[in-house]
């Protein structure tokens, strides 16, 4: 994208009635470390990539726990989730100070969109540079929503976000319809293995990779990287017994993230954020 004459204020319209701010803080997110969702009937897995910029740096935390029942995945401006995430921590203990009751997440969904959009029609200022994957478990069951800069929210049953997310997409859509049914312990794989399309043959281990649980019975926790690693090496397992299958969907993957591959991905490193 490209500087013109419409992008100065938020406020300001193109002609193709295009708010060019808010396209680009969804580019920013497009930039960002990958981060994964799916859930089942019971549980929600987060997933995210958290590379360190430099080998003398620590990486930057992009898995936030909210409450007990909700947690948060970003990819885009690590400091404006960080923002956000603290917003969502005060609407959730405000609820249960009122109403002596968990906060739905559907609900803490709409005024965080509705916070984000309030930030696309006023001219001070500018919209946040996240994008949000929302996890969470309240009486109505399960519930994986994501956030958008622009102020629009869905629900899923998994899905992707962050630079070359596509890849693990295509493999979310392959297998989406095992999800609702899977225990814990196979949405954790899912997710790891969706979360090793992104690395491009990199290999994956538990030092660059977060995954955070919630579901009936077990609060919001991110597991350590002890569990983790174990979990990476049985599914490299069985990765090994299956190369043609494993062959073919990398294949395909790449050639799609290719085909989406913006000019800032093929001459730097993802936003870190």
């Amino acid at each position: 994208m490209f500087r013109n004459q419409y992008d100065t204020d938020v406020t300001t319209w193109g002609p193709a009635g295009r708010l060019f701010q808010v396209e680009y803080a969804m580019e920013a997110v497009k930039q960002g470390s990958a981060a994964i969702g799916l859930r089942s009937k019971t549980h929600v897995v987060l997933a995210c990539v958290n590379k360190a910029n430099n080998e003398l740096s620590s990486h930057q935390k992009k898995i936030f726990k909210v409450d007990d029942h909700i947690g948060v995945a970003i990819a885009g401006l690590t400091a404006d989730g960080r923002v956000l995430s603290r917003y969502m921590r005060s609407e959730c203990i405000s609820h249960a100070f009122t109403y002596e009751s968990p906060l739905p997440v559907g609900r803490l969904v709409v005024q965080l969109a509705d916070k984000a959009q309030v930030c696309t029609q006023r001219s001070w200022k500018r919209p946040y540079g996240v994008g949000l994957l929302v996890a969470g478990l309240d009486e109505s069951g399960a519930h994986l929503y994501y956030n958008c800069p622009s102020g629009n929210y869905f629900e899923y049953q998994a899905f992707a976000i962050g630079s070359r997310s596509q890849a693990a997409k295509t493999y979310l859509e392959r297998r989406f319809e095992n999800f609702m049914d899977s225990k814990c312990e196979d949405l954790v794989k899912d997710a790891l293995i969706a979360i090793r399309e992104t690395l491009q043959g990199e290999r994956l281990t538990s030092t660059i990779c977060t995954v955070a649980v919630v579901g009936v019975g077990e609060s919001f926790h991110i597991l350590d990287q002890n569990t983790v690693q174990q979990l990476i090496d049985e599914f490299e397992i069985v990765g090994e017994e299956e190369p043609p299958a494993a062959e073919a969907g990398d294949t395909g993957d790449q050639e799609t993230a290719a085909g989406e591959a913006t000019p800032a991905e093929e001459g730097a490193a993802p936003m870190d954020i």
